[in-house]
């Protein structure tokens, strides 16, 4: 009793003297109203369709209190969306979904923008590309197109793809520098656009991501001829009658030596604290464990990469390097 009377006496003064409390620890920090879910891109591609996913994931399953409402920011080839966050600076209720444009956008125009203007929260998956043609035309295979393509001369033949000097066009001059052949390229404003220009036949060929054209692939109006990484999509369940993800060859089986995969990924504005960072991270984490992201990945065939501190930021800094180098060797950086 001496011993329990002489630390109450002694000890607990003390804690008042020094400010410190025996109460629980405060709640970590969540959003106070509601986020904006900024999307650098147009309506019905990749980008736009996972942040929608997200939202209704979010709400289904309620892992935030406050809403996630998307919006598309598209101008400038994202050039909009980036330079709206980074002039939020410590604003936590703002958050953007990226795709290569991150790199591309800055380093194609000169905008005032750079990925070290946000504050990184996590990579989600990396994107795949595939090149698609009609399922009408006789082309059965990435060497057959090609050849095609060659035989007929300098830009005969038309490859769509979502804005200029972005990931669509830097694949296409890569497919052009490996295979001798010159396309005319058309852009548009996001890869739902693409795939339906190309089932109406006013475009010869794509490199959309399977996510945005998966439903023409379904309903047997698109033909995929090879995938732009060093191996084959792993989802192995049937989405057309014949074939699976799996089955669709790497474009340096068919021939065609050239591969780029695309980053889907979280940031947020600058100035942020760690703790706001860390809200974030959670709730993405909580989203990769639920059936309908799961479905989504499958659906899409994603690399389910997932990377968050210093791992993403040495990602996104070789990335940003190699992105650098490809533009460069296709001609687009902006001048100085």
């Amino acid at each position: 009793m001496r011993i329990q009377r002489a630390f109450s006496r002694g000890v607990m003064p003390l804690l008042a003297v020094f400010g410190l409390s025996m109460a629980a620890p405060a709640a970590a920090w969540e959003p106070a109203k509601p986020v904006e879910f900024v999307i650098p891109a147009g309506t019905g591609g990749g980008a736009d369709q996972m942040a929608r996913l997200i939202q209704g994931i979010v709400v289904k399953h309620n892992l935030m209190k406050q809403s996630l409402i998307p919006i598309n920011k598209s101008g400038g080839a994202g050039a909009e969306g980036f330079l709206d966050v980074k002039g939020s600076k410590g604003d936590p209720h703002k958050i953007i979904i990226t795709l290569s444009n991150l790199f591309t956008t800055p380093l194609a125009t000169g905008v005032p923008f750079g990925w070290k203007d946000l504050t990184p929260v996590a990579m989600l998956a990396l994107d795949q590309f595939v090149l698609w043609v009609n399922a009408e035309t006789p082309y059965k295979t990435a060497t057959e197109y090609l050849d095609a393509v060659k035989k007929a001369g300098p830009n005969k033949f038309k490859m769509g793809g979502t804005g200029s000097k972005q990931e669509d066009q830097i694949i296409t001059v890569a497919i052009e520098k490996a295979a001798g052949v010159k396309f005319t390229y058309v852009p548009f404003k996001g890869g739902g656009e693409v795939a339906t220009q190309l089932v109406g036949k006013h475009i010869d060929s794509s490199v959309n991501n399977p996510i945005e054209a998966v439903a023409q692939w379904r309903a047997g109006k698109l033909r995929a001829l090879c995938v732009f990484d060093d191996q084959r999509m792993p989802y192995k369940t049937k989405v057309t009658d014949t074939m699976s993800w799996n089955d669709i060859p790497t474009c340096k089986e068919s021939g065609v030596p050239t591969d780029y995969v695309m980053l889907r990924g979280i940031f947020m504005s600058p100035g942020v604290s760690k703790d706001q960072v860390e809200f974030y991270v959670n709730l993405f984490k909580k989203v990769r464990e639920t059936p309908e992201w799961k479905d989504f990945m499958e659906k899409g065939a994603f690399n389910q990469s997932f990377m968050t501190g210093q791992d993403y930021v040495k990602w996104v800094e070789k990335n940003e390097a190699l992105h650098r180098d490809l533009m460069k060797e296709a001609g687009f950086l902006a001048k100085p």
